[in-house]
């Protein structure tokens, strides 16, 4: 029960996709300052190898990046076909690569809805399936594998903005995880989700003009999320204190899904 043990990762080999960026770089960060090896992927190679490099110099770590697009099978085949000549198996398989897409509704592009529904969902079924392998080579009943698959708040709430695609993706992630923890299981690789509210990213960045402080004003924790919340909810869940959480969509949003409605009338 001691507490580092409880929420140990170090000595783990963990994937995060999209990890050099945003909520991806925040877990990735997390991972590194706890012992753990990490793998991460994502589109623009320079800005990856660049992370990778910083973040293992920032946590005397393993970050090893790997360049490519998982909205395509070539692109999940080379990625999990670079973890398999590298490792015997993985612990952590965290699905955080996403992309959003915004235009009016009498506008919206299907070059939209299939960018975000490729990222978000399809990579998610079946990079999970080329991985299970590897999952499968670390799984124990005492120390399950793990998969944790980041959805968002506007997946459970109707959000603000024209993104249609995007919200009716995470609503797809969150049932996703339930149908994929049923399936893995029983060989004891559990899947879970996290729903993130406002953090500091690229993507909302770029919906508010980098101007966060509305967003701050209407949360109910008057501030947007702290890498220390989502590394700290990733861990719990990656760890001997969560492996009997199983199926679960966990929002993580200063409490915006369950009490904003009451606080803000």
């Amino acid at each position: 029960m001691e507490i580092n043990n409880l929420f140990s990762v170090k000595n783990k080999v963990a994937v995060v996709t999209g990890g050099s960026r945003g909520i991806g770089e925040m877990i990735t960060a997390g991972f590194l300052a706890n012992g753990a090896k990490v793998y991460i992927t994502a589109r623009k190679a320079p800005a990856l190898i660049e992370k990778a490099k910083e973040l293992s110099k920032l946590y005397d770590g393993e970050c090893i990046p790997f360049p490519c697009d998982l909205s395509t099978s070539e692109g999940i085949d080379s990625f999990s076909n670079m973890i398999a000549e590298n490792e015997d198996g993985i612990d952590y398989l965290i699905n955080n690569a996403g992309a959003a897409w915004g235009e009016p509704f009498e506008s919206f592009s299907e070059a939209g809805w299939d960018k975000v529904m490729d990222l978000n969902v399809k990579s998610i079924f079946f990079l999970t399936q080329k991985m299970k392998p590897l999952l499968i080579k670390r799984a124990t009943l005492e120390d399950p594998s793990r998969v944790i698959n980041i959805g968002s708040i506007d997946g459970l709430n109707v959000p603000g903005f024209p993104t249609f695609s995007y919200s009716t993706s995470k609503a797809a992630v969150h049932h996703l995880t339930r149908h994929l923890a049923a399936q893995l299981v029983p060989e004891n690789i559990i899947v879970n989700a996290i729903a993130p509210g406002p953090y500091p990213s690229n993507m909302l960045g770029s919906a508010v003009n980098s101007d966060y402080s509305e967003i701050e004003k209407r949360n109910p924790r008057k501030r947007t999320g702290s890498p220390e919340d989502i590394a700290g909810l990733v861990i719990f869940l990656c760890s001997r204190a969560g492996a009997y959480v199983v199926g679960e969509t966990i929002a993580t949003d200063g409490g915006l899904v369950k009490t904003a409605g009451h606080i803000l009338g």
